[in-house]
């Protein structure tokens, strides 16, 4: 895989970003392609899925909403190739699932890509749960009830530190925190432009849902984390 410079990484220079995350496809007159928004969507599962419990529920949400879209696109892979004409196209056959699942799934990219944003903007912070309950109130806490919050709450205390955080992006490798932060940037440059360009596409297309979910569930009944 290339990396996100646009060249290959040298094995010393080797994180997580350059070398393992699909970057994010760059919207094209408003239309992100689906595969390769799936993919990159997986690959923010798998790194969530290294920083422990915190993020379990998020992980299997957003991996259920990525297979549910996939289940869409699978059906007309030409009709299908970016994710406004699959929307679009499952719309005015009357369905809802790929419609729902990737609203929950940009909701959950969208607080993911905060919280990496606010550990770029402070950048100096060991602890970063204050940051995690900082992204989660300026994104998913409007579409929870108060179970949910309160669990959400709980969990954020097994956020890790800022070292462990790097450690992961970094594939364990020592003395690469400044080609991580440099990815990482570029990384969330990316999934910025795919959060906002959805949200601007749901809103013209009144695709929006503003029902709260009261609690968590079995990953395979619903979403809404």
């Amino acid at each position: 895989m290339t990396a996100s410079n646009g060249g290959i990484p040298s094995e010393e220079f080797k994180n997580y970003f350059n070398s393992v995350q699909t970057p994010f496809p760059e919207p094209i007159d408003g239309k992100i392609d689906t595969l390769q928004f799936l993919e990159a969507s997986r690959g923010v599962v798998c790194l969530v899925d290294q920083l422990g419990n915190v993020f379990a529920p998020v992980k299997y949400d957003m991996t259920g909403n990525i297979e549910k879209i996939n289940q869409v696109y699978n059906t007309d892979l030409e009709r299908h190739s970016n994710l406004n004409d699959l929307i679009l196209t499952e719309k005015s056959a009357g369905g809802i699932l790929a419609t729902d699942a990737l609203l929950w799934l940009r909701r959950a990219l969208h607080m993911i890509l905060r919280f990496f944003e606010l550990v770029l903007e402070d950048g100096s912070s060991e602890e970063l749960v204050g940051l995690l309950k900082t992204a989660y109130r300026e994104t998913l806490i409007t579409y929870h009830k108060w179970p949910l919050q309160l669990l959400f709450s709980m969990l954020c205390r097994m956020c890790p530190n800022r070292s462990r955080l790097i450690q992961v992006m970094s594939l364990n490798r020592s003395h690469t925190e400044a080609s991580v932060y440099r990815d990482l940037a570029v990384f969330t440059a990316a999934l910025r432009l795919n959060v906002d360009s959805l949200a601007a596409f749901y809103s013209e297309h009144q695709l929006e849902c503003e029902n709260k979910v009261p609690q968590l569930v079995a990953p395979n009944k619903v979403s809404g984390w």
